[in-house]
């Protein structure tokens, strides 16, 4: 190990969404001028364009832009038909967003534990969750980190149920050389800012080569309706703005290139970490993770955060209250006890600072703090 730096000259930030705009200024600002000038705001050609190149990008004959994450997994759901009644298999450590569209649906979510090696759904849980009211298995590619979407499909086609992708972090990430996306009947997408692929607002996707899928989710984002004025089902409001996707056509011809330099900083921290203190993501030989985030566990997380924040080193924890253990699923009476690797995990994590705006050299201060840390 070197020796300790002591100061660094600016703050470590967690995530800094100015940096890749800053990369970007003429092409975000031709992007702009282009839809200003262009007099189409909803659901015009730049949107047309975006989708069309971002399906091509996933490896799926149809794209389907949305107002949101939230809103791609919830109308995937809904255009599948699953409702009141129906049960879908969800991870038990997860973003709310994944629970939240299977409510919206008005089904149920069932948490499944997680991999302590992923965080991802531990498929060898998943046929104890099945029961003769579960519908679909809804996977999250966690922190950019593929799930095991063999061993998934394997058992969804055995029960003869869905498979939907919650890849809202996992934008270009690859399971056995296949595109994230690209892994299961259909696909939820987020371009919330902080995303590998970010908006400068909010936006999502949901991708599927399913023709029969991408013409019901074309009803449901825009009222229920393809012509004006005619509906042909209750639809929803979920609509990604011209603008939006103006940027993100931009910003998509650098995501490989930028997945690349958050997959260098990954390794970095993986060689510097002192990992008999630190466990560290595993990267599996099947996986190509794009890393949204870097996510360590740690003994005696709280104390090292507040320590880290001292030396102006940002960190977050992704995510420190299961939704089963939240104020708005206590309901559903799932107790922790039933997932332990989840209640080890929320315990444990700490989110590193992750993204382009990164250096090696913010990589070496970062981890050379928290090795002294957790060595004291």
């Amino acid at each position: 190990m070197l020796k300790l730096q002591e100061t660094f000259p600016q703050p470590i930030k967690f995530f800094d969404a100015r940096f890749d705009r800053v990369e970007l200024e003429n092409e975000l600002t031709e992007a702009f001028q282009r839809t200003l000038t262009s007099g189409s705001y909803i659901l015009g050609s730049e949107v047309e364009n975006f989708e069309k190149n971002f399906a091509a990008y996933c490896n799926r004959k149809h794209c389907l832009s949305v107002g949101n994450g939230l809103d791609a997994l919830h109308i995937i759901l809904r255009a599948m038909g699953i409702g009141p009644g129906d049960e879908v298999l969800v991870p038990a450590h997860t973003f709310i967003a994944s629970w939240l569209a299977v409510s919206y649906a008005g089904a149920t979510p069932v948490p499944v534990d997680v991999c302590p090696q992923t965080f991802n759904m531990d498929a060898d849980r998943i046929k104890s969750a099945i029961t003769t009211r579960t519908k679909a298995i809804m996977p999250v590619h966690l922190y950019g980190q593929p799930a095991d979407m063999h061993a998934i499909n394997a058992i969804a086609k055995e029960y003869g149920l869905k498979v939907i992708e919650d890849a809202a972090q996992a934008h270009g990430a690859l399971y056995h050389g296949e595109k994230a996306g690209s892994l299961s009947d259909a696909a939820a997408f987020s371009f919330y800012p902080t995303k590998n692929l970010g908006a400068l607002g909010d936006g999502g996707a949901i991708v599927t080569s399913d023709d029969a899928l991408a013409m019901e989710i074309r009803l449901l984002r825009n009222y229920g309706s393809v012509k004006k004025y005619h509906y042909d089902t209750q639809g929803f409001n979920s609509r990604l703005d011209e603008m939006q996707a103006a940027f993100l056509s931009a910003k998509l011809k650098h995501l490989d290139k930028w997945n690349r330099k958050r997959h260098q900083l990954a390794l970095r921290y993986m060689d510097r970490l002192d990992q008999s203190k630190i466990t560290v993501p595993m990267i599996l030989a099947s996986t190509n993770p794009v890393w949204h985030l870097f996510v360590v566990q740690v003994k005696n997380r709280d104390q090292i955060q507040r320590q880290l924040s001292e030396q102006n080193i940002h960190t977050l924890i992704h995510y420190p209250i299961p939704p089963s253990l939240t104020k708005a699923y206590e309901s559903l009476n799932y107790p922790i006890s039933d997932f332990p690797v989840t209640q080890k995990v929320v315990r444990d994590i700490l989110s590193l600072p992750m993204g382009i705006h990164l250096s090696l050299e913010m990589v070496d201060y970062v981890a050379d703090h928290l090795n002294q840390l957790v060595n004291n």
